[in-house]
């Protein structure tokens, strides 16, 4: 083998070893990500039950309801539409009604969704930016100057 043929060899080994690299972060990510809604995006999209989602937007007044357990539901509003939510764990000590909340979960085939991660927010550190933007717009909510 000359040199010019073992430099394309180590050349291409490289290759092959950074694409199968790339390919396995991508598949990876793929089954780990879960696009964003508001409530009346998700009521709009047709999102198929079963799928792994996240919904962001403040507790509905009135919504609140404990159940057996840690069993709670509630609904996520954005002013426009509301979203179904039951949640079984314990909620964060900021959560109530009329507080912002990202939540995580599987959307059911009734079209609640059954959340397994509830985040309860006091300021955009806990609410993506395009939320919070989004729920001013509609005036909804208010940041605290």
């Amino acid at each position: 083998m000359t040199r010019k043929q073992k430099r394309l060899t180590v050349i291409a080994g490289g290759m092959a070893f950074l694409g199968a690299a790339m390919a396995l972060v991508l598949v990876a990510l793929g089954q780990k990500a879960s696009y964003f809604y508001m409530p009346a995006e998700l009521v709009a999209a047709a999102v198929s039950p079963g799928e792994r989602i996240r919904l962001g937007g403040l507790v509905e007044d009135g919504s609140v309801r404990r159940g057996d357990g840690t069993e709670t539901r509630f609904a996520v509003s954005d002013g426009s539409a509301s979203v179904p939510v039951v949640y079984r764990g314990i909620l964060p000590d900021l959560f109530r009604e009329g507080q912002g909340v990202v939540t995580e979960g599987v959307l059911g085939p009734d079209g609640v969704l059954a959340a397994d991660t509830v985040l309860a927010k006091h300021d955009e550190n806990y609410m993506p930016r395009e939320i919070a933007d989004s729920l001013k717009e509609k005036g909804v909510w208010q940041h605290a100057q």
